[in-house]
């Protein structure tokens, strides 16, 4: 693994005098690396760069770009194994995890690749005699993507492939936790034979780095995935000077248990989607709405899932829950845990750190019962390992209990009704729906992201994420005799 940022081409690191340690969550003690710390004018070395390359990569041909990610596909998957053991040492995935991670992203590329022969436009009949008219897509510049800690691989992939693929050069802007994943897809791009500028990583603050970028008037495009804080400021700031935004941003996903469910299958579902990850997706399940006839049966099953989970040090193979990202997630989870308490949510299993792990940022897989809807527990989003059980007593009224917040990415429901799985779909304000399954996944060739809260702009991933990077131009061709234009028969 290389340490410090990329650009124009080479490795090499920023003279800040500040570094970023990188650190392993589950013993602090392991330092993995140091980089030095990008700033601002390296942000605007990195831009520079980008749109230098920008004219003669925009001219390569599709299917030729996607060349590029094929043999980036090829690259990580010689090196998947190398990618997943740091993203399970950087992170604290577990080893089954971290393995899943590199084979989603790994899908990402390969779908776009493929994406390369299918820039597609559209031809229409004109209202114009002797006319032919069609749209085209073109590349918007260069663009930024800044990403998140908690998946540093997927979701890199899916911003990075779809912009170059689309003919745009990028300036790449990982989390500050996670740079050292960030730097082994960069070398996979590297080996691949990434043209100079064409991708360029900048390893720093998202306050300095990352707001020059969001800042700088040559940056045509942004995808963001992050909280909504930060990306409502970022949407605000680069939405003002007209640059083209896509921000991911929080969930606070629910679980609907019907009375005819399938409760060991919901149970399994609620404790893969909510503890997986040590709850720290943007699709994990964070709510619980049963039926009370059920109620008692689920939190039985589900506490037996949550005390079967192995907590520890993400190393050992054996191990099925890692610890929290770091210091500060760690402290909000407590805290969290601490408010749903004092609110009067009774507390089922967990609520705090388990014993023989203070190396690391550990927290107990956590479950709540009679959290009501005005409760902080259940209207915000926590981002650990903290699943919030209420009741409802029909139908409708659970619906309305899911929609309820202000988020609007994930849900699912539990039943054998297909009538009432139906209406649920339609009903529930999300982005994605679920049924008889986790609230967690996402597929390549399908859309990503939600409603309200949850996104602003276009989807990621699919047809969707490429058209983002891409402008429509329209074209009108006279073939006529007469150079004007005219409706008139």
């Amino acid at each position: 693994m290389k340490t410090g940022s990329f650009v124009a081409g080479d490795w090499y690191s920023p003279d800040t005098g500040k570094t970023i340690r990188n650190i392993n969550p589950a013993n602090t003690d392991d330092i993995i690396a140091e980089f030095g710390a990008a700033g601002s004018d390296d942000t605007e070395r990195a831009v520079a760069a980008a749109m230098e390359a920008f004219d003669s990569w925009s001219k390569v041909p599709g299917p030729e770009r996607g060349r590029l990610l094929w043999r980036t596909v090829e690259v990580a998957r010689r090196r998947a194994d190398e990618i997943a053991a740091m993203m399970t040492r950087e992170i604290g995935k577990v080893q089954a995890e971290a393995r899943g991670e590199t084979a989603k992203g790994i899908n990402v590329l390969e779908y776009y690749a493929g994406e390369g022969f299918r820039i597609e436009g559209r031809t229409s009949p004109s209202e114009v005699r002797d006319t032919f008219v069609c749209t085209i897509r073109r590349p918007i510049g260069v663009v930024g993507a800044i990403t998140p800690w908690n998946f540093p691989w997927a979701i890199a992939c899916w911003k990075i492939a779809p912009a170059l693929v689309a003919g745009n050069t990028v300036v790449f802007k990982p989390a500050s936790i996670t740079p050292g994943t960030a730097s082994l897809l960069v070398e996979c791009f590297e080996e691949a034979g990434v043209p100079p500028g064409v991708l360029n990583m900048i390893v720093g603050s998202g306050a300095t780095a990352g707001q020059r970028l969001v800042e700088h008037k040559a940056v045509r495009a942004l995808s963001f995935t992050g909280s909504n804080g930060i990306g409502m400021a970022l949407c605000d700031t680069a939405a003002a000077r007209g640059a083209k935004v896509t921000c991911e941003m929080g969930g606070k996903n629910a679980v609907v248990v019907l009375a005819d469910a399938d409760i060991d299958k919901a149970a399994s579902a609620i404790a893969s989607g909510g503890f997986g990850g040590t709850g720290q997706r943007c699709t994990a399940t964070s709510r619980v709405i049963a039926h009370p006839d059920v109620v008692d049966a689920l939190l039985e099953a589900l506490v037996g899932k949550a005390q079967a989970l192995k907590i520890g040090d993400p190393a050992d193979p054996t191990v099925t829950m890692g610890p929290a990202a770091d210091a500060e997630q760690l402290k909000t989870d407590l805290d969290y845990i601490a408010i749903a308490r004092a609110e009067g949510a009774r507390l089922v299993h967990g609520g705090g750190r388990p014993a023989g792990l203070d190396m690391g940022y550990f927290v107990e897989p956590t479950i709540f019962c009679d959290v009501d809807p005005g409760m902080r527990v259940f209207q915000e989003e926590i981002f650990g390992p903290v699943v919030a059980v209420s009741t409802a007593q029909d139908f409708d009224e659970a619906i309305r209990m899911a929609n309820a917040v202000e988020y609007g990415l994930s849900a699912a429901i539990f039943t054998s009704d297909i009538n009432k799985a139906m209406r649920f779909i339609e009903g529930v304000e999300v982005g994605m729906v679920h049924v008889n399954e986790p609230t967690i996944g996402g597929e390549a060739q399908l859309p990503f992201g939600g409603t309200k809260a949850t996104g602003v702009g276009d989807r990621e991933m699919a047809k969707e994420g490429l058209n983002f990077y891409t402008e429509i131009k329209t074209v009108f061709i006279n073939y006529s005799a007469s150079s004007e234009r005219t409706m008139i028969r």
